[in-house]
């Protein structure tokens, strides 16, 4: 690495090697060529005067880019697409002449966009089913231990430890539905021309409708594609950059959810993310394990869904049929959203798959909380055996203020049960009232809501992706 000019913390830290080669030079370049010989197989398909060897010629230094010439060419004419021509035709003497026949630099540019975005959402929905199912294995895992609820971060009615988990894999999935529907409706540009007219090829076609109609069916199949948007003006529309940001910023604040709770439950000692052996927490305070994954997902998605308005200020400021503004703004928020959702998933998979849960500390927390919650069944219960229900409530609500201050302010045990137990109006003793703590009493259906959602929602889900299970995260510092 150079260690004097800058570098993108997605090289060196966040982006993995195969999205980072996503958006790499030459995975461009290559995608160019393919496109080149995509176009020239169609139009000669479609009657041009195109030979087979001139198209054999093509495919022979598809791969093999003569980087030095480009780049020799592009300081002399300041055009990276023609320069790319002049430099394939440098390989391809015979085919130079027939080498971008008809296109614009849209043409191969924005159908390279396609393509990559496309390959890349595919990459993001391996990883994202990948931390589903390691979630899921997490939630199953844990389904019926109680814990401790919260609303607005005040002790609430139990839960279970996997019927929380799975309130952050019901985000996944309403991610992955956005992502299926995305992937299925991205489309090629196709061959349009320069104002999306696809004037040019009605000349090349001798004013053939339905032969320069085909082209792009031809060009959309050749490149693993369903078919190309029907209309454009010399770019596809902007408007599909921002609907592939907005999927990638839901995930990213599905993940940032997670990592929230993840460094709470650690703040509070009940589950924590994995540490290395020879991990440091703190530079000055040595013994502190700090969530510093789950504090990357934050940093990393709040990026991400900020800057998913970068492609909706651009879409939305497209003068008419092109305009080269959104070019520069493009090429660094597209990229960097990819890259940093990349890594987002990357860090989810692996604090997931080494969560550390302590089951004593949320026992400890739920039971000195637990008094509270069961209230109404000890009243139930006095009212069963004589009591007045009106009388008894009160008598719990004043007996309930009198052990919260006893916690509060004289950091005592929480002693409700024994305050309860020493008004002759409840009739119960100590033991009976002990008796009613087992926590499992009042998780309601946490249990079973982890085994239904799991079994109906999440294992279709895993069995449909079943080949593309078993990633591990590589988190790189």
């Amino acid at each position: 690495m150079n260690h004097d000019k800058y570098s993108s913390p997605f090289m060196e830290r966040y982006g993995s090697k195969e999205m980072q080669y996503l958006f790499s030079p030459e995975k461009k370049f290559k995608t160019w060529r393919r496109l080149w010989v995509a176009l020239a197989q169609a139009e000669k398909e479609l009657g041009l005067n195109i030979t087979k060897e001139q198209i054999d010629e093509l495919k022979e230094h598809v791969d093999d880019i003569n980087y030095d010439v480009a780049k020799e060419r592009e300081a002399l004419v300041r055009h990276d697409v023609m320069s790319h021509v002049y430099a394939y035709g440098v390989q391809c003497p015979k085919a130079k002449g027939i080498i971008h026949l008809g296109a614009t630099s849209c043409y191969v540019g924005d159908n390279t966009d396609l393509i990559i975005m496309t390959e890349a959402l595919g990459l993001i929905k391996k990883k994202l089913i990948n931390v589903i199912d390691e979630l899921s294995r997490f939630a199953s895992k844990y389904k019926d231990l109680p814990t401790l609820g919260f609303t607005h971060f005040q002790p609430a009615q139990p839960t279970t430890v996997g019927k929380r988990a799975t309130l952050w894999l019901m985000e996944l999935v309403l991610d992955l539905e956005d992502l299926n529907y995305l992937i299925d409706s991205m489309r090629l540009l196709g061959s349009k021309g320069t104002t999306g007219t696809q004037a040019s090829f009605l000349e090349l076609f001798d004013g053939d409708h339905e032969k320069v109609k085909k082209l792009d069916s031809l060009i959309a199949k050749k490149m693993g594609f369903k078919d190309c948007y029907p209309v454009s003006g010399q770019t596809y529309s902007r408007k599909i950059d921002t609907r592939v940001l907005n999927v990638l910023a839901g995930i990213a604040a599905s993940a940032h959810k997670f990592s929230n709770d993840i460094r709470l439950l650690q703040h509070l000692k009940e589950i924590e993310e994995p540490f290395e052996k020879n991990q440091i927490g703190s530079s000055a305070m040595a013994y502190k394990r700090n969530p510093m994954r789950s504090e990357r997902i934050a940093s990393l998605a709040r990026y991400v869904m900020v800057d998913a308005l970068n492609p909706a200020i651009t879409s939305s400021t497209q003068w008419f049929e092109r305009t080269l503004d959104d070019s520069a703004n493009k090429r660094i928020s597209v990229a960097e959203g990819f890259l940093a959702v990349d890594g987002v998933l990357d860090l989810y998979l692996n604090i997931v798959d080494g969560l550390v849960v302590y089951p004593k500390v949320i026992e400890k927390r739920l039971m000195s909380e637990l008094p509270f919650m069961a209230t109404e069944n000890i009243m139930m219960d006095a009212v069963k055996a004589g009591g007045d229900r009106q009388e008894l409530h009160e008598k719990i609500r004043l007996l309930s203020m009198e052990a919260g201050k006893n916690v509060k302010e004289k950091g005592l045990e929480n002693n409700l049960l024994e305050l309860i137990a020493a008004d002759p109006a409840f009739n119960m003793t100590l033991e009976e009232l002990k008796k009613t703590m087992e926590p499992s009493k009042y998780t309601g259906r946490a249990k079973q809501q982890v085994e239904e959602f799991i079994e109906e929602v999440i294992s279709p889900i895993l069995e449909e992706n079943k080949d593309i299970l078993g990633m591990k995260a590589d988190i790189m510092v």
